[in-house]
């Protein structure tokens, strides 16, 4: 297999379009360039240049082996940074837990610019909501989360709020009878079936009155309020992303309300350099 100075004498040969090009710009000599592409053929058994001008041109076979040349030199290039980065201690993979009440745009430019930075490492998103948050993050099972701020956190959390926002209204499909009512309070909700947020580690943590039909996603939610199965306090940009046409806002005192985001991440399992350049990006 040809090594990587020989690809890389093959490759700068084609794109500077002469042997003494390329060697001024690998600081080889010309003969140094020549040998290297002379043995790559040898070893390919073809004629990768043709060499009867004065300026050697690539051959049909040339061409297309200039790009294999190419993406071999590019594999190289990102083995030796993603080995570089685990060297120096950045995670094999970053697992990020969100909340469905946080669209942000924000976390979509960081995720883009996440990418450029970290092309090769593994990243996994989750959808979980309160309660169900704070235990991935304390058991380590997502390094980073972005949850609906609590008052209160275990101390084994640290967490900085984001300087974004979201909104939760109540909603119920167009054909619920709450869509036609002219005043809806505290008692009118409870004579419908509440469709309510339940997490998964603490369900009950608190007693609902009347009728209750709970889920632990708010899209989950979002489909039983669309079925007319009762109504459900929905983040409002789900709701216009997925429930437009289908979904009614209920005009009820003290509704909608704000919702603030904290970032959390564990003081026992603190995300690597990955993941606090990922913070960093949302809490500037």
């Amino acid at each position: 297999m040809a090594s990587h100075e020989v690809l890389l004498a093959f490759v700068e040969a084609a794109t500077q379009g002469s042997f003494s090009a390329a060697g001024r710009k690998l600081g080889k000599s010309q003969s140094t360039i020549s040998a290297a592409i002379a043995s790559l053929e040898i070893d390919l058994n073809l004629v990768l240049f043709d060499r009867s001008s004065r300026n050697p041109s690539l051959t049909p076979a040339g061409h297309v082996m200039l790009q294999r040349a190419e993406d071999i030199l590019a594999a190289n290039s990102r083995l030796a940074m993603t080995a570089s980065q685990l060297s120096q201690g950045v995670e094999a993979k970053l697992t990020v837990a969100i909340s469905d009440t946080y669209q942000s745009n924000r976390f979509e430019a960081a995720l883009s610019a996440f990418e450029q930075r970290y092309p090769d490492l593994e990243l996994e998103c989750l959808i979980a909501e309160c309660d169900d948050l704070v235990a991935l993050v304390q058991r380590g099972r997502a390094h980073v989360a972005f949850a609906e701020m609590q008052e209160v956190y275990p101390p084994d959390l640290v967490s900085a709020t984001v300087d974004e926002r979201t909104e939760i209204a109540l909603f119920v499909a167009q054909g619920h009878p709450l869509a036609q009512a002219a005043h809806i309070d505290k008692e009118v909700l409870q004579q419908h079936r509440e469709l309510r947020l339940a997490t998964i580690v603490n369900p009950y943590e608190t007693r609902a009155q009347g009728r209750v039909w709970s889920a632990p996603s708010y899209l989950m939610l979002l489909e039983m309020a669309e079925l007319g199965f009762g109504w459900a306090p929905l983040p409002r940009w789900l709701v216009g992303r997925f429930g437009t046409g289908v979904l009614q806002e209920l005009k009820v005192r003290g509704w909608p309300k704000p919702v603030f985001v904290d970032a959390l991440w564990s003081r026992l399992h603190p995300p690597g350099p990955a993941g606090s350049w990922l913070l960093g990006k949302m809490l500037d």
